[in-house]
């Protein structure tokens, strides 16, 4: 079975009304190793390109490697072992940096917060061109900042691999059984009107 065929509202149920295909993005895992056209990469980073950011500092920055070259193979074995079991017929690697130093010399408070929302645009738009798009903390961090020679005022968050969608019998089979779309908490726990309540002595 092709994971694009997988129908996510037999898993996922939202409590009110939004679009779709806010619903539709999930962290698959089973990827085809069809190799991802560079236009098509550059059609996500400038989804990102159009994120909103504290004055305007559009603090992100990715870099990439495409399937096939030692790049690819290089950023590879910053994965740790359970990101690499999967990560095998991604198309693309990026490493999600932000920028914490503004021209000014000053530090940027939002830096990591305008990064998440540049790379949920370029998540959604993943989803818009029937891409997955599947976000990564479990890489060796100190590696990537030697190795890819990152300077000292960036920030890196995370990895993630792109690619199209592939046969789920490919995965391992602990990672079959965890191919679904996972379900969020009760919309109520996430916010309230007021702040929160003091804490008493």
């Amino acid at each position: 079975m092709n994971v694009s065929e997988i129908n996510v509202r037999d898993y996922r149920k939202n409590a009110v009304p939004v679009e779709d295909f806010i619903i539709k993005r999930w962290s698959a895992r089973a990827m085809s190793a069809a190799a991802l056209p560079q236009e098509e990469l550059l059609r996500l980073f400038e989804a990102a390109r159009w994120a909103p950011s504290s004055g305007n500092f559009q603090e992100w920055y990715f870099l990439y490697a495409h399937r096939g070259t030692e790049q690819f193979d290089h950023f590879f074995s910053l994965l740790d072992i359970w990101n690499q079991e999967w990560c095998l017929r991604a198309s693309v690697l990026l490493v999600v940096l932000s920028n914490r130093i503004s021209p000014k010399g000053k530090e940027i408070n939002t830096h990591a917060f305008d990064t998440g929302l540049a790379f949920e645009n370029l998540a959604l738009q993943g989803v818009a061109m029937g891409l997955i798009v599947h976000p990564m903390g479990g890489f060796d961090s100190e590696r990537a900042v030697a190795e890819l020679h990152i300077p000292d005022t960036y920030s890196v968050h995370c990895m993630a691999a792109v690619g199209y969608p592939g046969e789920i019998g490919d995965l391992s089979e602990y990672n079959q059984n965890r191919e679904y779309p996972n379900q969020r908490k009760d919309l109520k726990e996430s916010y309230q009107e007021v702040g929160f309540p003091a804490i008493s002595e």
